[in-house]
């Protein structure tokens, strides 16, 4: 049987688990990276993820660092403006926070999620000391006093001094080790795609509240030369199935009344995608030789940018420790000290978008009123404005 020997085994292929690998191969471990389904990397490919990913400035700062954002500085659009909207209110809200109140550089930058994936496998390829394997994955592990010995789909084994689970929410690696998670289910789904509008977007992002959950508008590139958004719109599970059921022109009817016609008319540009809405996070962050991150460790709602961008921090804060002592690394104190720091801030964000979610789904007039009376008075007082647009930065 055929065994290699690694600082890093990775065990998930998405946006965060190929990051991981760029980031640590940059740092000069030795990593694996598997996957069993080969990352999408093309815009028109069946299985693209239509959705998009915000990197807000620690992000950018991360990708940088792991020789990622050169090669995709050129297609990113910036995030200079959130808005938020409550469109319910009598007569509606509309607040701009403005990134130019606390710092020189937009809050972030948008990508889509099929461009993310194909730019970073594009770097890993540029890294000999990372070896990426997709369509290969995690089988099982056992841990010993100073590696782990993983199995892997294929019949080889790989021997790693730390093993990183970034294989989603229903993660191998967590299940292996026993680590159960504990789930909040909203009865919610998402529809993502891309529009066209009239208005420029301004590269503000958007997002639109009313009963059901936030209609999120996040900029991209002009298309067809028009100005061009994504959006995930989130509402109770039948309505979104429902929607993304619907032909094209009606879809687009229930689209514009949803958007209030914020841009103007909402013309589809993309296929339409539903996702499940839930909150998520392991009981445990950590176990022998292994450490969780992004959806292993944590999902939540899509509000305010924070999913991808945690899971950066997450990463992160490994990197850091793993550089600082790195004959420490997948040590038991190593590991420690990622649960003692990340674990606390994990529980604490992931009890803030779940909030922050409740009171979107809410409806009633009262309710309604007391949300936009709400978002109008943080945003009034100008010392509590900025904490906020920080905090949403990973400030803090």
């Amino acid at each position: 049987m055929e065994r290699k020997n690694a600082d890093i085994l990775i065990a998930g292929g998405g946006v965060a688990g190929l990051t991981a690998a760029a980031a640590f191969g940059a740092a000069g471990f030795a990593v694996v990276i598997v996957d069993p389904a080969p990352p999408v990397t093309d815009a028109h490919s069946d299985g693209a993820d239509l959705r998009t990913t915000a990197f807000l400035q620690p992000a950018q700062a991360f990708l940088a660092k792991a020789g990622i954002w050169p090669r995709l500085a050129g297609d990113a659009t910036p995030l200079q403006i959130m808005r938020i909207i409550d469109a319910a209110a009598h007569p509606p809200v509309l607040r701009d926070f403005d990134a130019s109140d606390i710092s020189d550089l937009p809050f972030g930058w948008n990508l889509p999620n099929w461009l993310l994936r194909r730019e970073i496998v594009a770097r890993l390829h540029d890294l000999p000391n990372v070896d990426f394997r997709p369509g290969t994955g995690f089988a099982g592990m056992v841990a010993r006093l100073d590696t782990a010995l993983v199995n892997l789909t294929d019949g080889t084994q790989v021997n790693a001094r730390l093993v990183i689970g970034a294989d989603g929410r229903a993660s191998p690696v967590r299940q292996s080790l026993g680590i159960s998670a504990t789930t909040l289910r909203y009865g919610q789904k998402a529809v993502t795609f891309a529009v066209t509008h009239d208005a420029p977007h301004g590269n503000i992002s958007t997002e639109i509240h009313r009963a059901g959950g936030p209609f999120t508008l996040v900029p991209l590139p002009d298309h067809d030369g028009k100005p061009c958004s994504a959006v995930v719109w989130m509402d109770h599970g039948a309505e979104c199935l429902r929607r993304a059921a619907l032909p094209p022109e009606k879809f687009e009817a229930e689209a514009n009344d949803r958007s209030a016609w914020h841009y103007g008319p909402l013309k589809l540009a993309s296929k339409r995608m539903v996702w499940p809405i839930i909150s998520q996070i392991a009981d445990q962050i950590t176990g022998p030789r292994t450490a969780l991150v992004a959806e292993a460790a944590h999902v939540m709602p899509p509000i305010g940018a924070q999913g991808l961008n945690m899971s950066l921090r997450d990463l992160a804060c490994l990197l850091d420790l793993a550089t600082a002592k790195p004959d420490d690394l997948g040590a038991p104190a190593m590991l420690d000290s990622y649960a003692r720091q990340r674990h606390p801030d994990i529980r604490l964000r992931v009890a803030g978008i779940d909030a922050l979610n409740r009171t979107s789904m809410l409806g009633g007039s009262t309710v309604q009123d007391m949300r936009a009376r709400g978002i109008a008075a943080l945003y009034g007082i100008t010392p509590v404005r900025r904490t906020l647009m920080q905090l949403g930065l990973g400030a803090g």
